[in-house]
């Protein structure tokens, strides 16, 4: 989607702190981080939302959760992390392409 944020950091127009890329996910640390560890997940692929989500992107979203532990371990979590999806305006949803946070302390 060519006004898509996202889109444009997935494609490599807008920089960002890359956490983690393959062919299908990118994984980059949150410009306003609400932990000493934050960072995003997100699809290459243009999703909107979760609530946009239907059975033909579980492989997708299967993808996306499966890579959390290994980057949040190699981030520092390996205590523990904390996840978020906020979905649509009253999910509070800032950017409209879906994305996972992850977030916590290094102990």
């Amino acid at each position: 989607m060519s006004d898509c944020l996202f889109c444009k950091i997935a494609a490599g127009e807008i920089p960002c702190d890359k956490v983690y890329e393959d062919d299908d996910v990118l994984a980059f640390h949150d410009i306003r981080p609400i932990a000493p560890v934050h960072f995003l997940l997100i699809p290459k692929q243009h999703v909107a939302s979760l609530s946009d989500c239907g059975p033909e992107h579980e492989a997708m979203l299967g993808r996306l959760l499966a890579r959390v532990p290994q980057l949040a371990r190699e981030q520092g979590l390996a205590a523990g992390f904390k996840t978020g999806i906020n979905t649509g305006r009253a999910g509070g949803q800032e950017v409209y392409h879906l994305h996972i946070h992850v977030f916590g302390h290094k102990v």
